[in-house]
């Protein structure tokens, strides 16, 4: 338990509702933020979880047009595939919610009107590519050409995939529609703008004085405001997405960047209201006290620390609805992947069109969530790009999972059953040496539990190895296989402080192996917590201990290495 109760709220990114999960969101924005969220409910914090999938903008459309399907049938069916992904994956949150809801339409032009009357809303002229053919405007992901820059013949009306230039989608040779392949045309068009520049001063200042912050992020949005904020559009000529409560503009939608990151608010409202206090929502959205953190991919950075601060300061502004704005933003690197090709192993950008990924419900079907967890857990990219391996995965899975923590537990608790009858009363005091395993445990303790709360579970991670390899150490040098025939009190009162130290070990892996910890509940009897809060039980007990873990084979690491490499050469 903690020493004095915080409050938080915690929200991963908003998933696009429009293909499965893979391996890199979730060391983006899911795994650290579960990992979080466990150890703070494990320290007794008022916290809620909360996400959702992003139902709107072009994706949905595309996918929905490509697949001859309506934008609804494409968000429902993904909706349910994610939850129970994230379910399988054993992702905690209080409530996965989703952005097509009517709750959420109304929660989005609350936020548009608050804006408007506080006079942060402008309107504008823009030039956009039209289709006669389809009698419509097109978004830019609608439309294809040549690269102004480099004269690649399928690039995109927003970036080039080949060399990586930005453009205007106008600025294409030859533009054509990616639906019909018709030709386009550059028309005017009007849309609604978030005055962004006039909250500049208001978000240099608020995040100048983060100082939690990662200095390389606070520098770079600075030096971004400084360099100038450009007004952003908040409408799109589009049928799907959350209607314009203006005359007007009922053909038009929110654009989705607006809409999305009020689904955080919309997921706690359903949340609160499912609880039986629909009011409550506001204890963790509009008190000072409570610490809003968004855990991000890097690519969300910008937008979680300039724009959707600014629509809550805006919002804000009349006092009716006082949002509080991030505590903290932890924006993750990205993930890439090690293929074996032809007897060499490449590091390779993932890629969903190519199939070129670790679809996440696949792995699962492979193999249990605990050791997919544990490993992705050990390679979070918190300070940079990091390579998924196969083969990594199972010299972790087999040396750390099994050989370090697994095989601790399983032979304090075979030992304990076999020798002592799966019962070892508190001796009158512990051996020296299980003392000073105590210390050093407890110094190990406050390490994790620091890096934790500055929301690096990677290098939590690396303490919870350390407990097991600091307990594996104090079990062979108290070698309790002799001890039991030469002096069996000393046995018993050794492996009493062992147990005492698994029950510690058990409590720091609950938040990355949790299927498994809970498991272990069930023939373990005794406190599953700190040692630096342990109050020593009147006896332990175990019956019916089993191994939590299987090994990872080298069959179905082969398996799995042989679908990435036909993904590779297109097969």
């Amino acid at each position: 338990m903690s020493e004095r109760s915080e409050r938080y709220l915690v929200t991963s990114a908003l998933p696009y509702a429009n293909g499965p999960l893979h391996v890199g969101h979730m060391v983006g924005a899911y795994l650290p933020a579960d990992i979080f969220v466990r150890y703070l409910r494990m320290r007794g914090e008022d916290v809620v979880y909360v996400c959702g999938t992003d139902e709107h903008g072009v994706p949905i459309t595309l996918t929905a047009e490509r697949e001859g399907k309506s934008p609804r049938e494409v968000v429902d069916y993904w909706y349910a595939h994610m939850k129970e992904t994230f379910a399988r994956f054993s992702i905690s949150f209080d409530n996965f919610s989703r952005t097509s809801t009517p709750l959420h339409a109304q929660n989005t032009q609350l936020f548009y009107r608050k804006l408007k009357e506080g006079g942060y809303i402008s309107e504008a002229e823009s030039k956009q590519m039209y289709s006669p053919t389809e009698g419509r405007f097109l978004p830019d992901r609608y439309v294809e050409g040549t690269c102004p820059v480099c004269g690649y013949k399928e690039a995109r009306g927003d970036q080039c995939d080949n060399c990586g230039s930005w453009y205007e989608a106008y600025e294409l040779i030859e533009p054509h529609s990616k639906i019909t392949g018709g030709p386009v045309e550059v028309r005017t068009t009007t849309h609604l703008y978030l005055d962004l520049p006039k909250f500049a001063g208001r978000l240099k200042d608020w995040i100048s004085s983060q100082r939690h912050w990662r200095e390389p992020v606070k520098n770079f949005i600075i030096s971004m405001i400084e360099g100038g904020l450009e007004r952003r559009p908040i409408t799109r000529d589009i049928s799907w997405g959350v209607p314009v409560p203006e005359p007007g503009f009922e053909d038009k939608r929110f654009y989705v960047w607006f809409d999305a990151p009020i689904g955080y608010v919309s997921s706690t409202q359903e949340w609160a209201e499912r609880t039986g206090e629909p009011d409550r929502w506001r204890e963790y959205w509009q008190d000072p006290g409570t610490r809003l953190i968004h855990f991000i991919g890097k690519d969300n950075t910008v937008f979680h620390t300039t724009m959707w601060p600014a629509m809550l300061m805006g919002v804000a502004e009349d006092g009716e609805e006082p949002y509080i704005l991030p505590y903290d933003v932890p924006a993750n690197e990205f993930m890439n992947l090690e293929v074996p090709v032809e007897g060499e192993r490449r590091a390779v950008q993932m890629s969903t069109s190519r199939n070129l990924a670790v679809w996440l419900h696949e792995a699962l079907d492979r193999f249990p969530a605990d050791p997919l967890r544990f490993y992705l857990a050990s390679t979070l990219p918190e300070t940079g790009d990091v390579v998924f391996s196969w083969r990594e995965f199972q010299s972790r899975v087999n040396s750390d999972l099994i050989g370090n923590l697994g095989n601790y537990i399983n032979r304090v608790l075979s030992f304990t059953e076999r020798y002592f009858g799966g019962t070892l009363e508190r001796p009158p005091r512990l051996p020296a040496a299980a003392q000073e395993a105590f210390e050093d445990f407890r110094a190990l303790e406050e390490s994790y539990g620091r890096k934790m709360l500055d929301e690096r579970p990677r290098e939590a991670f690396a303490e919870l190895l350390a407990l097991g390899r600091r307990a594996n150490r104090f079990f062979d040098a108290a070698a309790p296989w002799k001890t039991r025939k030469e002096d069996p009190e000393r046995a018993r009162a050794d492996l009493y402080a062992c147990c005492a130290l698994l029950g510690s070990i058990a409590y720091h892996a609950s938040p990355y192996v949790p299927e498994a910890m809970e498991r272990l509940q069930g023939f373990f009897e005794g406190p599953v917590e700190r040692i630096t809060d342990l109050k020593p039980p009147g006896a332990y007990r175990s019956a019916g201990a089993r191994p939590l873990f299987s090994r990872v084979e080298d069959e179905a690491v082969a398996r799995a290495e042989e679908q990435l490499s036909r993904a590779l050469l297109g097969r």
